[in-house]
């Protein structure tokens, strides 16, 4: 009976985490209607989410406002959603490259936004809204880096936290200015900043709304490396130098690598290793292991 109840329990633990493609976290009985923020935010015209794909299998998603630093209107947000369904279903996808237009990264919101969507409800609503989308961007089965040029700063430092891997160029910043508008992150920044620097250090820079130069990312681990170039063009190139070393090979197992890791990041360990026996099923014998052992030289 108890091996049973867990049972259940570690299954519906999956099913909430690694959910449908395209599933909201939230609904009604969060008070949450998605349907109604969306309505509003189209009200808030302005600047675009651009996406770009190759045929290596890498995309490039740029945050497109130069004129408000990248900030996002409400239109933005709803884009963002758009792009991100658009990610899921890429089958031939291996990798995501995240930046900004004109060499900065992302002011977060549009203040006209934010103070036209200045009730508690509205502002919890599309805060939700663009946790889901996040989280949905997080959990892509693409290897995904942001490419931080410039500042990224309160929703901008968040969207970061929302990519695997984080490169920053010689001058850029990432700050949590969220303290200094009275507010702290409701984008998921902050339970995504502790998952990748300790609960301390994330303190420290939330608290502090703390500058984080590209050596001090580094050395909290909140970057990878800072990149040589800060010219626009010459630090993309650089940026798929860089995930390119990670994203050699099938698609298939590319993505399968990356579903792993969320369930193994996830989930409970009885469930994550139920996950990962599945995926290692859904590539076993599959065309890239066929191919790997035939080509592969015997054991001597």
């Amino acid at each position: 009976m108890a091996v049973s109840f867990w049972n259940n329990l570690l299954q519906i633990t999956k099913n909430r985490v690694l959910q449908q493609r395209g599933v909201s976290l939230y609904n009604y009985t969060h008070g949450f209607e998605e349907h109604v923020i969306k309505k509003k935010l189209e009200q808030f015209a302005g600047g675009s989410i651009n996406l770009s794909k190759d045929g290596n299998g890498i995309g490039v998603l740029t945050v497109n406002n130069p004129r408000l630093m990248n900030a996002f209107t409400g239109t933005m947000m709803l884009e963002l959603q758009e792009k991100v369904t658009e990610l899921e279903n890429w089958k031939e996808g291996k990798g995501l490259i995240i930046r900004g237009a004109e060499n900065t990264f992302c002011s977060g919101s549009d203040l006209n936004v934010v103070k036209a969507l200045s009730s508690m409800q509205d502002g919890v609503n599309t805060c939700m809204f663009i946790r889901n989308t996040l989280t949905r961007l997080m959990r892509l089965p693409l290897i995904s880096v942001a490419l931080v040029q410039g500042k990224a700063v309160g929703g901008g430092a968040e969207l970061t936290t929302a990519c695997d891997f984080r490169l920053m160029t010689p001058g850029s910043e990432i700050r949590f200015v969220h303290k200094e508008i009275g507010l702290v992150p409701g984008w998921g920044g902050a339970t995504r900043l502790v998952q990748l620097i300790g609960s301390g250090n994330a303190l420290k820079l939330l608290s502090g709304a703390l500058k984080v130069d590209p050596e001090r990312a580094v050395s909290l681990r909140l970057a990878e490396e800072i990149l040589p170039s800060s010219d626009e063009t010459g630090s993309l190139e650089e940026a798929c130098t860089w995930l390119n070393q990670y994203t050699k090979g099938p698609a298939e197992v590319i993505q399968a690598m990356k579903k792993v890791v969320i369930a193994g990041r996830e989930l409970h360990l009885e469930a994550a290793l139920r996950e990962e026996k599945d995926i290692f099923g859904t590539v076993w014998g599959g065309p890239a292991h066929v191919q790997a052992l035939g080509q592969r030289p015997k054991h001597k």
